[in-house]
């Protein structure tokens, strides 16, 4: 019973602290739409530094979203919040939250930017509307501002392919998450 509390208290710590970590900036929704939008402009300027044939790849996607999530992982727990914004072509852009909770073995803070490029208008629009992402994780970084290195992902499943970009922190993590997306109805 001692170690179902020590799990339960971990993981309220965590999704405090991960709620904390992962505040938009800005009280009006205008002003949080901004800082969406600006993270989403660092984030692609960082991958097309670093992977300039994105640039073209996401220009000739039908469309693709970015979003930016801090994730904590203690001991046998981990989970994480985030926002972020999906582009269609031609259609106004789409704001979204995620939450995810995963039970695995890991240890560590992670601010992570994640860019989804999606190869079809059907993928696309069951993202949005269902949104729903479960896997299993293996992760190692170790980041702070500019020094460092992250070993990141870049997954392809199901008409998606996902780019992930560690900020900072430092994770060691081996787990299965339950992703879910959804539409933030504040912002849009």
């Amino acid at each position: 019973m001692g170690h179902i509390r020590v799990c339960l208290c971990s993981l309220f710590v965590v999704l405090i602290f991960s709620g904390c970590a992962t505040t938009i900036e800005g009280k009006t929704p205008e002003a949080k739409r901004r800082s969406i939008f600006n993270i989403k402009n660092e984030v692609l300027t960082d991958l097309y530094n670093i992977r300039p044939e994105m640039k073209a790849k996401i220009s000739a996607a039908p469309g693709y979203a970015v979003f930016s999530n801090a994730n904590f992982s203690l001991f046998l727990v981990s989970a994480g919040v985030g926002h972020g914004v999906v582009h269609r072509k031609g259609v106004k852009p789409i704001f979204m939250k995620m939450g995810e909770v995963g039970i695995g073995m890991g240890l560590g803070i992670k601010d992570f930017r994640a860019v989804f490029v999606f190869h079809d208008k059907v993928t696309l629009s069951k993202f949005i509307n269902e949104g729903w992402e479960f896997g299993a994780y293996t992760d190692a970084a170790i980041k702070a501002g500019n020094v460092g290195a992250a070993i990141g992902d870049e997954i392809i499943n199901d008409g998606i392919t996902v780019y992930q970009l560690t900020e900072n922190g430092l994770m060691i993590r081996a787990s299965i998450n339950g992703t879910k997306y959804w539409i933030d109805n504040d912002l849009n």
